[in-house]
């Protein structure tokens, strides 16, 4: 009889705590606060922006320059609002702004690279 009383005082005892412990179980892990994104521009480096350029030149750098497949009158971005550059580099980036051989660049840019390239076209006397 002691025994059953004391298997009963035990289990008296343990069950409030392994239904506290199923529950804690049973609840899902509360998801980690993400990160609020921020749209803080990035700061551009303009000489690595530079560097970042010399491809640029080949289309851009010409005076009335036209290219053929597909036609399109190639602007001068020399001058050009920071603001403006890093907005059209990543529509070309996204595919939301068509040109294939601007697509085709920008994809290869890191968000870093074309601040860096905004920074130092924005420099440029048009």
């Amino acid at each position: 009889m002691t025994r059953l009383l004391m298997l009963a005082a035990c289990l008296a005892l343990a069950l409030p705590a392994l239904r506290a412990s199923a529950q804690d179980a049973a609840a899902p892990p509360a998801a980690p606060a993400a990160e609020a994104p921020t749209n803080a521009p990035l700061a551009g480096n303009a000489e690595t922006g530079r560097q970042l350029t010399y491809t640029c030149q080949g289309c851009h750098g010409v005076d009335g320059y036209r290219n053929v497949y597909p036609h399109y009158h190639v602007p001068k971005i020399g001058g050009q609002s920071p603001e403006y550059l890093v907005n059209a580099l990543h529509e070309y980036k996204r595919g939301t702004r068509r040109h294939p051989t601007m697509q085709a660049q920008a994809q290869s840019f890191t968000d870093q690279d074309i601040a860096d390239i905004a920074a130092f076209l924005s420099e440029l006397t048009p």
